[in-house]
């Protein structure tokens, strides 16, 4: 009886641990969703105030143009940008890891240190540098005599956005991929060595298997950033209002039906599609990343 008492009082042990970040989980995480889900089966009309629809407002969202235009939008986005930052936060890593880099220290901090800079900062830096009119695009034209396209035009705002999270992103993902290089056995590289292996040889062989799971965690956030893309359009359309509208991403979609179309509810359901479908997603990739001789 006694043992069975002392079982009893460590199990509830466990739970006084786990009980406060169960209480802020559930208050900051669980409680927001499942009140989105409910405002997302209802809507307010003017006449006959706010009624029970069920699944009409997202019957509505899957046929919604502007949602799937926004989404296709960073669907181009992720498709692009991604690639090419894990590919610069990857080149970065390895060369930092490779001890043949002067200053590797600083080298490190420089590249991480943008990732500190908070969003809107560092959209507003870009954007002024990106005016034609007042910034550094405009300086350059009027000083050589050039013609530089506009960044902030309907065909280039979306890659230079891009720029902007590139130059945001690839020293957090640098520093995710350094990480996993800095626990490799280095009497692997030394056993390689002997074999006459070369540096390009034991990225291949080596290197880059071991980084397999450090690249599907930055993909995964990447791919969850990208769909969750905001405060850069968000800030520069106030410079560019004809290239970025308020459907531009299924964020600032969301968000422009909730503060600007007072559309509470059809707000919620845009916002739990776009959830959905990430999860999804961001699944799948961890399922193939993951995936033993893939």
């Amino acid at each position: 009886m006694v043992s069975r008492r002392h079982g009893h009082g460590r199990s509830w042990l466990g739970w006084r641990f786990v009980g406060p970040f169960m209480v802020v989980f559930a208050l900051v995480f669980l409680a927001p969703i499942a009140y989105s889900i409910y405002l997302s089966l209802f809507r307010t009309r003017l006449i006959g105030g706010t009624a029970f629809v069920g699944a009409e407002n997202y019957l509505k969202a899957l046929q919604d143009p502007q949602f799937w235009a926004a989404f296709g939008r960073v669907a181009v986005f992720l498709a692009v940008q991604v690639p090419i930052m894990l590919f610069l936060a990857l080149l970065v890593a390895l060369a930092i890891d490779s001890g043949r880099l002067y200053g590797a220290a600083f080298f490190r901090i420089a590249v991480f240190l943008p990732y500190a800079v908070p969003a809107v900062v560092a959209t507003l830096m870009w954007g002024f540098m990106y005016g034609t009119q007042f910034g550094l695009i405009g300086n350059v034209n009027e000083a050589f005599g050039l013609s530089l396209p506009d960044p902030l035009s309907a065909d280039l705002v979306l890659a230079s956005i891009g720029n902007i999270v590139t130059w945001e992103f690839v020293g957090y993902n640098m520093l995710i991929i350094y990480s996993a290089l800095r626990v490799v056995n280095p009497s692997l590289y030394e056993a390689a060595e002997i074999d006459g292996a070369g540096q390009a040889r034991i990225i291949w062989a080596i290197k880059l298997p071991a980084l397999r799971g450090a690249l599907v965690i930055a993909t995964i956030f990447s791919i969850i950033g990208s769909f969750q893309l905001f405060n850069e359009p968000n800030v520069l359309k106030t410079l560019a209002p004809n290239a970025i509208t308020t459907y531009f991403t299924p964020n600032l979609y969301a968000y422009s039906l909730s503060f600007e179309g007072q559309q509470y509810n059809y707000s919620a359901t845009v916002a739990i599609v776009m959830g959905v479908i990430t999860m999804i997603i961001a699944y799948v990739v961890q399922l193939r990343g993951m995936r033993k001789g893939s």
